[in-house]
């Protein structure tokens, strides 16, 4: 008997193996099925990264990055072959993200994975990032807001009503907003974003830190 149980466990190890979204690894350049844009809020950030540069500039959204996804869960990383960027990208880059060091971050982890080099990369992070019109709300707020994830995520989509329900999540740290991530597909158009992105945030009011 024990040893029908130990082939029966091993069998429902073995399935929850095949079957379990796809763990974050080194993936192959290009393949992958939908982008994550992700904006950061950055006053958030910055209660915890005081001394970090950007803190010192009065961001409110900021680009944390243009991320490769597969559709069924997990993403593609470090993909090879990883090339420094050139001067001319990094002047280009640093238009874009608020830090270099955050740059060369998102370039090696997720820009290599995109499949399009670097100049590509940025080229498509700067049209997603255009894409997305920041509700007014949100535009330097003098004082923090008080507001629930759904009603973060309604002021984003009326702002912009091309992106479905489903399609743009709010994530928190604690009780503060931390980022929003829209799904884009290949062509940078807003599509849903499955059953593997979510809103992290609790139920109720969350705070939205006043820009500095």
């Amino acid at each position: 008997m024990k040893k029908v149980y130990s082939l029966l466990a091993g069998l429902v190890l073995a399935i929850g193996l095949m079957t379990s979204p796809a763990a974050p690894a080194k993936g192959q350049a290009g393949v992958f099925d939908f982008y994550l844009l992700t904006l950061s809020w950055s006053p958030t950030f910055c209660l915890t990264h005081a001394s970090n540069e950007q803190c010192s500039k009065g961001y409110g959204f900021v680009l944390h990055g243009l991320w490769p996804q597969y559709a069924n869960g997990g993403w593609p990383q470090d993909c090879p072959p990883i090339t420094a960027l050139t001067a001319q990208e990094r002047k280009y880059g640093n238009t874009l993200f608020p830090t270099d060091d955050l740059l060369t971050h998102e370039w090696e982890k997720h820009g290599t994975c995109s499949g399009l080099g670097a100049n590509g990369y940025l080229q498509a992070a700067d049209q997603a990032l255009t894409k997305v019109k920041i509700p007014a709300s949100f535009n330097a707020p003098a004082k923090p807001l008080q507001m629930t994830a759904d009603q973060i995520l309604a002021s984003f989509r009326q702002s912009n009503p091309a992106i479905p329900q489903g399609g743009i999540v709010a994530i928190c740290s604690g009780p503060e907003l931390s980022e929003i991530r829209v799904c884009m597909d290949k062509d940078l158009n807003f599509q849903s974003c499955g059953k593997s992105i979510k809103t992290q945030c609790r139920d109720g009011n969350i705070r939205v830190p006043n820009v500095r």
